[in-house]
């Protein structure tokens, strides 16, 4: 008997589970102890890296509290982009923040977090150097290296720790 290989559509189902597990509060290890399976296996489910059979499928829909059919996308009737923004919410905490700035009602405060947000995730890869820079700067200070602002005074060392140039 030749073995099935999961394709996008497992992957979107996953997604889906994913999405309403973490929505409703519910660890992986607490849906596979009720669906008879291993947290590993549920991960396996949850990347779309294991086909799941009808039955199970069934189960995991019925602890998520969902029909079968909500864990498919209704072809045609969504938008195309739908199937990335699910996966986008089932990144891990994606879930969590959406709700928080949800609960802000103040539109120039939700602004504020939307440009922060960007402003990491566009800034990420120089991000790591940044950190580094500043736990020298925190660390000198620390130390009693620098005064208030954490520069040398005169008569004190120099530290080796590269400048913190703000941008």
């Amino acid at each position: 008997m030749a073995t099935r290989k999961s394709d996008p559509l497992d992957a979107m189902v996953g997604a889906r589970i994913r999405m309403f597990r973490v929505n409703r509060g519910i660890s992986q290890a607490m849906l596979a102890e009720r669906i008879g399976v291993t947290f590993q296996q549920v991960q396996k489910y949850e990347r779309g890296a294991d086909r799941i059979g009808a039955g199970r499928l069934s189960r995991i829909a019925s602890v998520l509290g969902v029909s079968v059919g909500e864990l498919f996308e209704a072809s045609g009737a969504e938008s195309p982009g739908l199937n990335s923004l699910v996966r986008l919410l089932a990144e891990p905490d994606a879930l969590r923040a959406l709700k928080a700035y949800a609960r802000t009602t103040d539109p120039r405060v939700r602004l504020s977090i939307a440009k922060l947000v960007q402003s990491i995730a566009d800034r990420a890869p120089a991000a790591k150097a940044t950190v580094a820079r500043l736990d020298t700067f925190d660390r000198d200070k620390r130390r009693g290296f620098g005064g208030e602002d954490g520069l040398p005074q005169e008569g004190e060392p120099q530290s080796h720790a590269a400048p913190v140039c703000p941008r």
